[in-house]
């Protein structure tokens, strides 16, 4: 089978031929349709995730597919079955063994396409701001990087979930895809401050923010007492420094969130999201927005997409026709 591999940390992935993978005990062999495209895969190749594969490896977090083999010890999924999966690394190849506890059944409804642009996105937002931070009906919700993966989730959740949304992106073209999500107001973070831009719409409950830097300087500054932060990575490069007088004087919450560690702690209660979100999209409540999709062979050039900011949503890898 041919897979895309890091051979080396910070290079371009190689498209490798490799032997098909084997159904071990507790694990199922999918043969993957699609691939979603994640920034987290962007650190993994450079190795500077908070994971870290050895040498060489398959990276591609999430997957879809249908099974094609069945390990020992596996109840409730069979051969024929169409899933998807939060898998961490192995997407990027044209077959994977993955855990079937990790594996999610799929709708018939639900398109390979649609499922490789799922579950990590809107998972992610869906837990951050309903777990972590209580997101309630009539709050403020500041969502920063609004147009990436993760970010414009965040948007069409936060809109379902009955808050004020503000959405924070680059360029009129990503504002107005926001816009089509449900945000309630626009700020272009390469002409406005968000800082003052935030502030004189009533300021933020919560913020929601995978960019991190100066913007989440800007939006800490520009909460309401009692606001909640979700700082859910760093696509800047800048890991904030968080003075800890103002979350002091404001009354202020700080609150980490990493899918893969949650859905170690708390596996039920990422079962229901995932049952919850499945629901609102059979419901036409939510639909990915994917901005690309590229062939196995042009893994890097989606990567690449991710890297400059240059997607909107989601890009996903298709795999098989």
């Amino acid at each position: 089978m041919k897979a895309m591999q890091v051979t080396q940390y910070n290079t371009p992935l190689v498209l490798q031929e490799l032997d098909m993978p084997q159904a071990g005990t507790g694990e199922v062999v999918v043969q993957v349709a699609t691939c979603g495209l994640n920034f987290g895969d962007t650190l993994l190749v450079k190795g500077s995730y908070q994971e870290k594969p050895k040498l060489p490896f398959t990276p591609g977090m999430e997957l879809a597919g249908t099974i094609v083999a069945v390990g020992g010890g596996v109840s409730g999924l069979k051969i024929g079955q169409r899933v998807a999966a939060y898998c961490g690394v192995g997407g990027l190849a044209e077959v994977a063994a993955v855990r079937a506890e990790i594996c999610v059944p799929l709708p018939d409804e639900m398109s390979f396409e649609d499922a490789a642009a799922f579950l990590i996105t809107y998972g992610t937002s869906h837990l951050a701001l309903g777990a972590k931070a209580d997101l309630l009906p009539g709050e403020r919700l500041l969502v920063l990087g609004a147009s990436g993966g993760v970010g414009l989730t965040a948007v069409e959740l936060g809109h379902l979930m009955g808050a004020e949304v503000i959405a924070c992106a680059r360029g009129a073209e990503k504002l107005a895809i926001c816009a089509q999500k449900g945000a309630d107001y626009l700020i272009d973070s390469d002409h406005a401050d968000i800082r003052d831009s935030v502030k004189a719409l009533g300021g933020a409950d919560v913020v929601y923010d995978p960019i991190g830097g100066a913007q989440f300087e800007a939006a800490m500054r520009a909460s309401n007492q009692g606001a909640r932060l979700l700082p859910l990575g760093f696509a800047s490069g800048d890991v904030p420094q968080i003075p800890a007088n103002i979350l002091l004087v404001k009354n202020m919450t700080v609150l980490g969130f990493y899918l893969g560690g949650f859905a170690k702690l708390h596996p039920k209660a990422m079962a229901r999201s995932c049952e919850t979100l499945l629901q609102w999209y059979l419901e036409g409540k939510l639909k990915p927005h994917v901005s690309n999709v590229l062939p196995l062979s042009e893994a890097n050039e989606g990567l690449d997409l991710l890297r400059t900011r240059k997607a909107t949503g989601k890009v996903v890898i298709k795999i098989a026709t």
